[in-house]
């Protein structure tokens, strides 16, 4: 079996109404994924229901909606291939999916392309997704500078643009010197797959050669394993078989191996993967696994795996930083919402709150608020309801990063940056 081409979890992010969707369609379409038959059914209804000016942004909407009513097109969870990757775009909207996609375990992103619109420049939502990008741990980016088209292909204004977006870049720690800058139009498609011949002064890569261009994120075999358990099974002659998606370190046949926060303690018999027995398993491998020792009752979704020298942290209490993306009023000590973290999800209070940030700079605006409300950044104090596993996000960045839902909505996202044991 040939070995797949590496995989990358790409977010689209950028200010409402800057095109992003319209780029994905584009790439959709220029990379063969969507095949032009159905981007000209949708353009024969766009036409007729009036909307003359079709975009392909009508193609992705369209597309969400027939996946959402479970209609026969589906375009693979928007996947698409390069020469190097294959990609999963994570199209984000607005906040609320955004957010659920990026924290959501597998759909964190690896890399993003950020839309800045030429006639436009950076908006409130430029800056706002460039922080949130920075918190959520996203190391690689390529801006398109979009609408080109628009603005009749200025280089003038292309420089204008990227200015004012690489200061905002460099403001949340960016190296501007690794970043691509790209003019392009996703309406008319220049510069996404091939150069253009409207832009003669870029000599730069397409869209496309940006996104090959990426380094693969290195696999984090050299932190402690962290698995976190997604579900358990009891498997006739087996016995408990917990599987889960390794997320850092190795786990090998015949280690010792502990569940926290339970404390159960055992040894791994034996790996499986897609059917398959394995001598060891590495991050990103989904894998059933059976412990010596260990029953039905011992462990729980939510649990995470770790060496017995090196245990998963359960902390007592911890300390967060947090934005807040939406919530209908402020938020106070002693709101219990349900913190998502890796695979558990358990209630947590705040218990207090020491600072508000500014969410461009990160710099504190104010010491012990008496409230926060969306569009804040926080330092919070947080007590789980029960015992709970999390790590600090400078050591294993993988499980020390959360989303906070509430009323069936993310109302926040965070990372932590201290933990009290239990």
């Amino acid at each position: 079996m040939a070995k797949e081409k590496p995989h990358m979890n790409l977010a689209f992010i950028g200010h409402v109404d800057h095109g992003k969707s319209t780029l994905v369609g584009r790439l959709m379409l220029d990379t063969g994924t969507i095949s032009p038959h159905i981007i000209e059914k949708y353009k024969k209804e766009a036409e007729a229901k009036g909307k003359g000016s079709f975009e392909f942004a009508w193609v992705m909407d369209s597309l969400k909606e027939e996946r959402e009513r479970g209609v026969t097109i589906d375009i693979a969870h928007q996947r698409f291939d390069a020469d190097k990757y294959y990609f999963t775009i994570v199209d984000c909207p607005g906040h609320r999916d955004f957010i659920k996609n990026m924290i959501t375990g597998a759909s964190q992103a690896d890399a993003a392309v950020l839309v800045v619109a030429a006639p436009d420049g950076v908006m409130a939502q430029t800056r706002e997704h460039v922080f949130l990008s920075r918190t959520l741990g996203i190391g690689q980016i390529v801006i398109a500078v979009n609408k080109m088209d628009a603005v009749d292909y200025s280089e003038a204004r292309f420089n204008e643009v990227k200015e004012e977006v690489g200061k905002l870049l460099q403001m949340v720690g960016f190296k501007l010197s690794e970043i691509p800058f790209v003019p392009l139009s996703a309406f008319l498609g220049d510069n996404v797959i091939a150069s253009s011949e409207n832009t003669p002064w870029y000599k730069g890569p397409t869209l496309l050669q940006c996104l090959n261009n990426f380094t693969e994120p290195e696999k984090p075999t050299n932190l402690p394993l962290r698995l976190p358990v997604q579900d358990v099974y009891t498997i006739s002659g087996v016995g408990t078989v917990p599987v889960g998606r390794v997320e850092t370190g190795v786990i090998k046949k015949g280690d010792q191996v502990i569940f926290e926060p339970p404390g159960v303690v055992g040894e791994v018999k034996s790996l499986e993967m897609h059917h398959e027995e394995y001598e060891k398993a590495e991050p990103g491998d989904n894998i059933g696994w059976n412990v010596r020792g260990i029953g039905k009752k011992d462990i729980r979704r939510g649990d995470v795996c770790g060496h017995v020298s090196s245990p998963p942290s359960v902390a007592k209490e911890f300390t967060a930083q947090i934005v807040v993306l939406q919530h209908p009023s402020a938020i106070s000590v002693g709101y219990t919402p349900v913190f998502h973290c890796h695979t558990s999800q358990i209630a947590c209070t705040l218990t207090e709150i020491k600072a508000k940030l500014d969410p461009k700079t990160g710099a504190v605006k104010e010491e012990n608020p008496a409230f926060i409300k969306a569009g804040d950044a926080a330092i919070v104090t947080v007590l789980p309801t029960k015992p709970m596993v999390i790590e600090k996000v400078k050591e294993i960045p993988q499980l020390g990063r959360f989303a906070i839902r509430d009323m069936g909505q993310t109302v926040a996202a965070g990372m932590c940056m201290n933990i009290t044991p239990r």
